[in-house]
């Protein structure tokens, strides 16, 4: 399968979009870009904790949309942007350190929407959480 990518992409230019931003502040690290996914990960730690000392359930949407924002928005052609309209994340376990590690991949990619799946898993590979992120692709630039 050809790479879906439409513009250069890489980790480091990931990194550099996310600058100053949510996900920089909060540690999130993007890890691996191949033809068709983005892997990345966030810190659980005293950052990203909720009062009961596990992973806020909110950084688990918040590195999903990251994570399915960005293949969208580097899969769509130059000319357009994307914009997201839903989310939903289903949360499977609870996490107290170490990192929680995610992969996006695209399920459909249309001229005005798309949907990517996410899959967020703790250190052992055990699932934490599944989200799905639906994104309208729009005209011209935000």
């Amino acid at each position: 399968m050809p790479a879906i990518w439409t513009r250069p992409i890489s980790t480091d230019i990931l990194h550099a979009v996310h600058a100053g931003t949510a996900p920089e502040h909060l540690g999130m690290e993007f890890l691996e870009v191949g033809d068709d996914f983005i892997r990345g990960r966030a810190p659980v730690d005293a950052r990203t904790h909720q009062p009961l000392g596990i992973l806020h359930g909110g950084v688990s949407v918040l590195l999903a949309e990251t994570l399915g924002s960005c293949g969208a928005a580097f899969s769509v052609p130059e000319e357009r942007f994307v914009v997201g309209l839903d989310i939903n994340a289903n949360h499977l376990r609870a996490v107290k350190s170490g990192w929680v590690n995610g992969i996006t991949r695209p399920i459909h990619r249309g001229r005005s929407t798309q949907v990517w799946q996410i899959d967020l898993t703790d250190d052992q590979g055990r699932p934490v959480c599944v989200s799905r992120l639906t994104l309208a692709v729009l005209d011209g630039h935000p």
